[in-house]
């Protein structure tokens, strides 16, 4: 558990962020908690869901390919279903708006800056 939390402090200075939290206009993400709320809202998501949504909160405006956030959910050696981050942005994107994580042809996914 400590060592989860220092690990989230270092990345977080690393990333420029002097709070846990991470906002993107009316959505908040606070990691430690692992809740988000857009426009003051709780949004109840999945463990894997809120991993994507936290990738994508930490490099905005960069894409992120499917392979990498495969590797996000499910790291090496577990079996990947062959849509299961198309299926993980869909409730995301049903659940947050579909205006806010848009898809790049060719690239992958990324939340606009």
């Amino acid at each position: 558990g400590e060592l989860t939390a220092r690990l989230r402090a270092i990345a977080r200075r690393r990333g420029g962020r002097s709070t846990p939290l991470i906002e993107h206009g009316d959505l908040v993400f606070d990691p430690a908690a692992r809740s988000v709320s857009v426009a003051g809202e709780q949004v109840d998501l999945s463990a894997k869901a809120l991993a994507i949504l936290e990738a994508l909160l930490e490099r905005p405006g960069i894409p992120l390919s499917r392979e990498r956030l495969e590797h996000i959910l499910y790291g090496w050696g577990e079996g990947v279903e062959s849509n299961a981050v198309e299926v993980h942005i869909h409730h995301l994107r049903k659940k947050l708006g579909k205006d806010r994580i848009r898809t790049i042809r060719g690239l992958g996914y990324m939340i606009p800056k």
